[in-house]
């Protein structure tokens, strides 16, 4: 399997929308949001000025996405990246797409000036959270809260 990642391109709309919809839908068993907001997220991605995502393919297939979005730590007084989503499909896992797809997070971070990158993954989601340690992720000391 030779797997290649890349930035998605607009050519990637209709197969990177299934599969966002496998990773809210299916995996983490989510209401299916509208397409037209899914596919918002997906063109605001494209201009790369709020975040971005990357793609693995092999022979033309997606095998997995992750999203970096743009922010600011007012701790660190700089720009940070965050890495929303790391998803990678069933058929595709334990060959080296995860690692493909967060070293291209990692670089992207490194390589334009942000000051780290965080993320969060489910309380319940061992195999990611092996999955990051094994990347060099360290937990934090932090408690992730919403409303």
């Amino acid at each position: 399997m030779t797997i290649k990642v890349r930035p998605a391109e607009q050519k990637d709309k209709d197969p990177l929308t299934a599969l966002m919809y496998e990773y809210i839908v299916d995996f983490y068993q989510r209401p299916k949001p509208p397409i037209e907001k899914v596919q918002h997220i997906f063109h605001l991605l494209l201009e790369k000025e709020e975040g971005i995502q990357f793609v693995s393919e092999n022979e033309g297939n997606l095998l997995g996405f992750a999203t970096l979005y743009f922010t600011y730590s007012t701790t660190k007084a700089d720009q940070i990246t965050v890495m929303n989503d790391l998803y990678v499909i069933e058929e595709a896992r334990g060959k080296g797409v995860a690692q493909k797809l967060f070293k291209a997070c990692e670089h992207y971070t490194k390589n334009n000036g942000y000051a780290h990158m965080s993320w969060i993954t489910a309380t319940d989601n061992d195999r990611a959270q092996r999955f990051y340690e094994k990347m060099g992720g360290v937990r934090g000391d932090w408690f992730h809260y919403t409303i």
